[in-house]
């Protein structure tokens, strides 16, 4: 049996940063729910406030709280990067450099894939350590945090997704790698158990919001969900008092207005009028920014139509690819476009030089 070469106990210090992966970060986040996700959770002193709300208590006591310190970056496959959000932060456990990796799947559904995903990952940071750093892998202690509207119902250990399973066959499982998901399923916890939670004001509300947010783009469910939300402004006012206060509403605002949808903002805004005006001017700066935002979106909306239609006078019917990439294209790249289409020849002319 060949056995691993010891490695030369070294002094105790924080891990070591892990580099960001190798992949283009787009300027804003991909989803309103990883917006609201990174704002609440990336401060260390919120991060440590949901990892003790969830991790066992024996793990927690060997957690020294005050070394977690944010890393840059993300694990996720470019592939899953429009349905997973994910923070890692170092930490020490017993005295040695260690990891936290938060997760979140806002996907509709179960990923059924989770172990596997979760796995390479895992690996990823694992190979990144020691190419990096050398020495020996640093203990990762990963949370799965999901709020799919029909709960948790795929796999949470690795073994559980091979046939037969390895436990099946005597001598088989240890053989095998294995390991579970810690999954926090937001649909499990009622708001008395969110309020209950040890948990500062601002990530209590975004947890509530991530849980029940989606359902209100149901005209069914915006009644209930206006209803609801009157027995968390209490919780809001924290938020508002709390320090970075005004931010923490401007995330939690902006979220409601993109995501439930048939809950009409002016609706909402009426309601902090109501209940909490203080934070009133913060609804009203929400409020325009999304009816620029609106109006931009407009005109570069405008400006895609208006090529499509002068490329399709002068040359023709136009292939798929044509129209998908107008359709892609950014602001910059459309007024770009219009200005090589007014002495352009061909319809490869009007696309040259624009990556």
């Amino acid at each position: 049996m060949t056995t691993n070469p010891q490695y030369t106990p070294q002094p105790s210090k924080p891990a070591p940063a892990l580099a960001a992966p190798t992949r283009t970060e787009p300027d804003v986040t991909n989803t309103p729910h990883d917006a609201l996700f990174k704002a609440a959770f990336e401060h260390p002193e919120h991060a440590r406030g949901i990892f003790r709300s969830i991790l066992p208590t024996t793990l927690a006591d060997a957690i020294s709280w005050d070394t977690v310190t944010a890393q840059p970056g993300s694990f996720i496959a470019d592939d899953l990067a429009a349905t997973h959000s994910d923070l890692l932060f170092s930490v020490q456990i017993a005295g040695k450099p260690a990891f936290l990796y938060l997760l979140l799947e806002h996907q509709s559904t179960s990923d059924f894939d989770m172990p596997i995903r979760m796995l390479a990952s895992l690996i990823g940071m694992w190979k990144r350590h020691r190419k990096q750093h050398g020495g020996p892998l640093p203990l990762v202690v990963a949370i799965v945090v999901t709020h799919a509207p029909d709960g948790w119902n795929a796999p949470v250990s690795f073994h559980s997704m091979f046939d037969p399973p390895p436990g099946s066959i005597p001598g088989l499982a240890e053989l095998v790698p294995d390991f579970s998901l810690l999954v926090v399923d937001l649909n499990e916890l009622d708001d008395d158990t969110l309020k209950a939670r040890a948990l500062a004001s601002f990530p209590k509300l975004a947890l509530w919001l991530l849980r029940d947010g989606r359902d209100a783009r149901d005209a069914d469910n915006a009644a209930a969900f206006k209803r609801q939300l009157l027995g968390w402004f209490a919780t809001f006012r924290d938020a508002y008092k709390a320090p970075n206060g005004v931010e923490a509403l401007a995330q939690l605002f902006r979220y409601i207005a993109l995501v439930v949808g048939d809950v009409r903002f002016d609706d909402f805004r009426a309601m902090i009028h109501e209940q909490l005006p203080e934070a009133e001017e913060v609804a009203m700066t929400i409020a325009e920014e999304l009816h620029e935002k609106g109006m931009q979106q407009g005109m570069q909306q405008g400006r895609a139509e208006t090529l499509e239609k002068l490329m399709t006078a002068k040359f023709g019917e136009l292939p798929p690819s044509c129209i998908a990439q107008i359709a892609e294209a950014s602001e910059k790249q459309l007024v770009a476009y219009i200005d090589r289409f007014l002495t352009a020849t061909t319809i490869e002319a009007v696309f040259a030089n624009t990556h």
